[in-house]
This record gives C-alpha cells, sequence and structure tokens, in this order.
C-alpha cells in the first residue's frame, strides 16, 4: 500500500506533518480529515522521493513570480472588500473574483489565495505567500484585521492609503513629464540641426571660399565630429548609463543618490515633502489599525524609498526602549524636520498618535503640492532658455558666415 506525506492544520490553526498509509490520494485526504484535521498538501512518497532525485540544483531557474499591477490589487482590494462588507464568506468572496476570468495574472495570484483558504489558511498567511504583490505593509494591516475581526474595514483602509500615495507619485511625475519633453526635442533639434543643417551649409561656405567667424568654424567642427564619431559617442552614453544605473543599485551607490537627491536645489522639496506624507501615512494606518510602533517602523523602513531616511527609522527603533514613544528617537537623528517629531511629541502626548501622523502627512502634501509648483514655474523658463541658447548658436553661426559672405559679394 503506497505511503503518503500530508501537511495539514489542526481546529487552533498550528501546522502539522505525517505520514501514512492509503489506497491512492483521495483515500489519504479523507484519512487526514477523519484524524480532525485540515489537510494542506497530501503526495505520494515514492512521487516525492522521485521528484528530489531528479532536481538538478545547479542548472535550476525559478519561474518569476505573479506579480498584480498597482492598479489591479487596488480593484481587487475594492471588490474583496464589498463583497466582505456585504457579508460574504471569505473562501466564496475569493472563489467569486477567481471564477471571473479576466484574462490577466490577478486570475492566477486570486485563485492561489482562495486554495490556501480552502486549506484552512488565514488571508494574512495566504497573501504573504505572494510578496511580489502584497507588501508587508499589506499583509501586516489584514493580520491586524484579523485579530479584530473587521478585515472589509482594513481593506477600505488599504485603499484609501494607496490612493493617497499613487497620487502623490503621479504629481511628482507629471511635474518631470514637461521638462523632459522640453529637453528631449531640444536634443533632437540640435541633433538633426548638426547631422543634417549644417553639412549642407558647409559644402556652400567651401565652394565660397570666403574666411569664416569663429562661431561658424566651432559649429563646423562640432558638426563633423557628431557625424564621425556620434555612433560611438552614443555607445559610450548608453554604456555609461547601465554603468551608473547598477552602480546606483548597490549599496553605496544607492546611498549616494539618496543623499543627492535630498541635497539637490528645487528637487530636495518634491522628494523629502513625498517621503515625510509617506512616512505618517503610513504609519498613521498601521498604527490605527493595531499594529505595534516598533513593527510598524520596520514596515515604514521598507517602504519610503530612501535608503537615507530608512537608516535613520533603524536607528530610531533600536532607539526605543518602551516600543510607544518614536517622537525622541526620530528627533535625535537631526534629519527628520524639528515640527514633524514635535508634532510627533504632542501625539503621544495625547494618545492620538495616527491623528497626528494624519495632520503631519497633510501638511507635507500641501507642501508638496507648492514645491512642484514651485518646480514647473521655474524650471520650463530655465529648459526654454538653454535649449533656446543652443539652436540660437547654431543660427547665429550660420547667419554670421551668411552675412560674411554677402559683404565679400558686395565688395
Amino acid at each position: 500500500m503506497p505511503t503518503f506525506i500530508y501537511t495539514a492544520r489542526t481546529k487552533k490553526g498550528e501546522k502539522i506533518e505525517g505520514k501514512l498509509d492509503a489506497v491512492d490520494r483521495r483515500s489519504a485526504l479523507m484519512a487526514v480529515e477523519r484524524l480532525g484535521h485540515i489537510p494542506v498538501s497530501v503526495e505520494d512518497k515514492t512521487a516525492v522521493a522521485a521528484k528530489a532525485a531528479s532536481a538538478k540544483p545547479h542548472f535550476t531557474f525559478r519561474r518569476a513570480q505573479a506579480k498584480m499591477g498597482m492598479r489591479d490589487t487596488l480593484i481587487f482590494t475594492t471588490e474583496l472588500s464589498d463583497l466582505l462588507a456585504a457579508g460574504m464568506p471569505l473562501g466564496n468572496a475569493l472563489n467569486s473574483l477567481a471564477n471571473r476570468k479576466t484574462g490577466g495574472v490577478a486570475d492566477e495570484i486570486i485563485a492561489q489565495l482562495r486554495d490556501e483558504i480552502i486549506h484552512g489558511a488565514n488571508l494574512s498567511d495566504a497573501m504573504a505567500t505572494q510578496p511580489a504583490t502584497f507588501s508587508k505593509l499589506y499583509v501586516s494591516m489584514i493580520r491586524a484585521g484579523e485579530a479584530s475581526g473587521a478585515v472589509h474595514e482594513v481593506l477600505r483602509r488599504l485603499i484609501e492609503h494607496f490612493e493617497r500615495l499613487q497620487e502623490v507619485k503621479e504629481k511628482v511625475v507629471m511635474a518631470l513629464v514637461y521638462p523632459m519633453i522640453v529637453i528631449f526635442l531640444g536634443i533632437l533639434t540640435l541633433i538633426f540641426s548638426m547631422v543634417y543643417v549644417i553639412p549642407k551649409f558647409k559644402i556652400v561656405f567651401e565652394q565660397m571660399g570666403a574666411a569664416l567667424p569663429l562661431p561658424t568654424r566651432i559649429l563646423i567642427f562640432g558638426s563633423a565630429w557628431v557625424v564621425k564619431y556620434g555612433w560611438a559617442a552614443v555607445i559610450v552614453l548608453v554604456i555609461a548609463v547601465v554603468l551608473t544605473r547598477r552602480w546606483v543599485q548597490t549599496q553605496a551607490g544607492r546611498l549616494w543618490w539618496d543623499k543627492l537627491l535630498l541635497r539637490t536645489p528645487m528637487i530636495r522639496g518634491i522628494v523629502a515633502c513625498s517621503i515625510y506624507a509617506n512616512f505618517a501615512r503610513t504609519l498613521s494606518t498601521l498604527l490605527s489599525n493595531g499594529v505595534p510602533a516598533l513593527q510598524a517602523l520596520g514596515i515604514v523602513e521598507q517602504t519610503v524609498g530612501n535608503v537615507v531616511i530608512s537608516s535613520e527609522i533603524r536607528n530610531a527603533r533600536e532607539r526605543v526602549t518602551d516600543g510607544t514613544t518614536i517622537s525622541g528617537p526620530l528627533a535625535a537623528g537631526k534629519v527628520f524636520p524639528v515640527m514633524m517629531t514635535d508634532m510627533l511629541a504632542i501625539g503621544e502626548q495625547t494618545a492620538d498618535m495616527p491623528g497626528a501622523l494624519g495632520h503631519i502627512a497633510r501638511r507635507y502634501e500641501n507642501e508638496l503640492n507648492r514645491n512642484v509648483k514651485i518646480f514647473t514655474t521655474a524650471l520650463e523658463p530655465i529648459l526654454i532658455v538653454m535649449v533656446a541658447l543652443a539652436v540660437g548658436f547654431v543660427a547665429i553661426s550660420v547667419l554670421m558666415a551668411v552675412f560674411n559672405l554677402t559683404n565679400g559679394l558686395n565688395v
């Protein structure tokens, strides 16, 4: 009779493993249920041994885990919250969402969540198996909601939280769209002039045989260099960008880059306010859902998106002694603004940390809006002047040569 290896959960949710003899897998499942356990997996011992023997660790390639995008995650969270608020059991709600068959990766992920729930896992544990889609913040809040029995309310707060963060992110991205378009079009105009227009003028000037002004000679030399070595410059530029990106992904490179963002004029206001607003919103959401302060700081440390700030949060966690007072340790590092730590201290004194963090988030979101407006207002004319100077140099250099030639003909 075959031997089966099973993994199951007790009625209290404890994970257990064992072996039993049965005619087939279905009989093994029934035997596990008769023991009073909820089966999670049941496999033939022979098949497990064969699978292990055929494994080739030196040449195995792990498939990238499927991931839902932010938009799909928000839709899933909204629909799940609505179904749970309407009184539908969790397993039925996930089964309903999995059976829609939208054709995307969401179908596979939701089906896996449903299967985990059917096998006796908690929603937070099931989501923890999908770290590419559900962050530690998401999983921790769901776990807190399960403890309080209000998962649908936690889901609603998650929706509000991620919508705010998405709005802040979109504001920062939109602030950079117009400047990038201006720079891109300006570079294209210069390249077109240097590669196509200037060589034609060069032929005319050489045929006339007149002396050219210094700006025109510089322009012709630059055009000839671009035509002859432009491809090499592009290759070098691409290699430099790739190497820089890889270096920035290292610990030292990321630290240097994040420090640069926090020190660069005009940009530092946008980056800092975005980080502070994200920090306050995330910490407020976690604390208001019953997540302990130290654990909440650990989650926020991984979500702020800046090595300098996350390092300071990690140091603050080490300085926290009672797990509740965090304003003092944060202020000791002198990275966070004094106004921010003072407002946190007031929240601790009034026992309303979520409320104080909400005020902090709104303050820095408003300041972010102002900084974005200042950035776009100042950057647009600066970029226009830079592009105008470059294009103007080309035009003036050509016109100066034309005027010289014209004067020579008149003489």
